[in-house]
């Protein structure tokens, strides 16, 4: 029987630099990105099938009868969920996939029971670093921020639920010191 893959989730509060690092592990062809599903229309330049599967609001709420989500979460008024059986065929398959989810739905995967789970909790240094980046960012107003900075506070509450924590202090070493931790031998669970 061949390797099985696995499910790697990244998550963490806003701001922490999940999506570059997950960006930065894509580079390389051992890992695949799980593409979610969501109900907001597409932004500018996104793509159907690179950057989310688009679907319309009543799809999305058979699929969730349906039982073909591992997980699910309504934000801002648009659902958004990771579908069942690419995970599961990507694992049987020998995949190592990425997915970068906050941590609502981590909690939710980890509840999922699916097999060769490894999750990953990317923090930053202090909450006085991720107030500095939230702020250099300038994409958020001050309201925002704030409200930003506390789900991270009860985000950060939950990063013992995680296998691994990884403290994104300086991006380089936090992406060596990740590809370290999933090149490492791994239990099944």
């Amino acid at each position: 029987m061949s390797k099985r893959g696995r499910l790697i989730v990244i998550s963490g509060p806003s701001g922490v630099g999940k999506t570059s690092i997950c960006e930065a592990l894509l580079k390389k062809p051992k890992y695949k990105r799980v593409i979610t599903c969501t109900t907001r229309p597409p932004r500018g330049g996104e793509q159907e099938g690179v950057d989310y599967y688009f679907s319309a609001r009543n799809d999305f709420e058979e699929g969730i009868r349906a039982g073909r989500f591992l997980e699910h979460a309504e934000v801002y008024g648009n659902l958004y969920g990771t579908p069942r059986s690419p995970v599961e065929e990507g694992i049987e398959n020998g995949t190592d996939l990425l997915l970068n989810i906050d941590v609502q739905g981590a909690r939710l995967v980890r509840d999922s029971e699916i097999p060769n789970l490894v999750t990953v909790f990317i923090d930053a240094p202090s909450e006085e670093e991720l107030e500095k980046r939230l702020l250099s960012r300038a994409a958020d107003s001050e309201e925002d921020i704030r409200q930003r900075l506390e789900i991270a506070r009860n985000e950060r509450k939950e990063k013992s639920a995680y296998q691994h924590i990884v403290v994104n202090d300086d991006f380089d070493r936090a992406v060596q010191e990740l590809e370290a931790l999933l090149e490492a031998p791994v239990e099944s669970n």
